[in-house]
């Protein structure tokens, strides 16, 4: 299976304090996932944003999805990454990066997955891909902006 990459940038006001603040806050990955997606955390272990794990549950309406991620350092100094352990792709790295720029600071969320061979995969580009992958990052840009203009 080949690895594919998946990146959205946004520039947001604030920050780059703010945005980290945001998303180190322990209710941000709820305020992150679009409804109906429901996460039920059994596990979280995180030191901060570059340290630590987290086991949760992604629930997509009756179907259970068991996940679990490292966060650690990520390429810069202004930055981390939620890597999977074990989960529903069979590779899944999520870099967090935030630069300032004029107006703000930039968030580039960049995403490199593999899918698993057979029905796992199938399920996995459906739900983790392509246009939905596309709506759940819209729709956390859009939440990360709102949360930032109130701060």
């Amino acid at each position: 299976m080949a690895r594919k990459v998946f990146e959205k940038t946004s520039v947001m006001p604030g920050t780059l304090e703010q945005l980290w603040a945001f998303h180190a806050h322990p209710k941000a990955f709820n305020k992150l996932t679009p409804p109906p997606i429901i996460i039920q955390m059994h596990e979280n272990k995180l030191q901060s944003l570059t340290e630590g794990t987290v086991d949760f549950t992604m629930w997509l309406g009756p179907i259970p999805i068991r996940w679990r991620a490292r966060h650690e350092p990520g390429p810069t100094p202004t930055s981390f990454v939620d890597r999977q352990i074990s989960g529903p792709m069979a590779y899944w790295e999520h870099q967090h990066i935030m630069t300032t720029v004029p107006g703000g600071v930039q968030l580039t969320d960049h995403i490199t997955l593999e899918h698993k061979p057979g029905l796992a995969g199938l399920f996995s580009r459906l739900m983790f891909d392509g246009p939905p992958l596309q709506i759940f990052f819209f729709y956390r840009h859009l939440r990360t902006r709102l949360a930032l203009g109130k701060a």
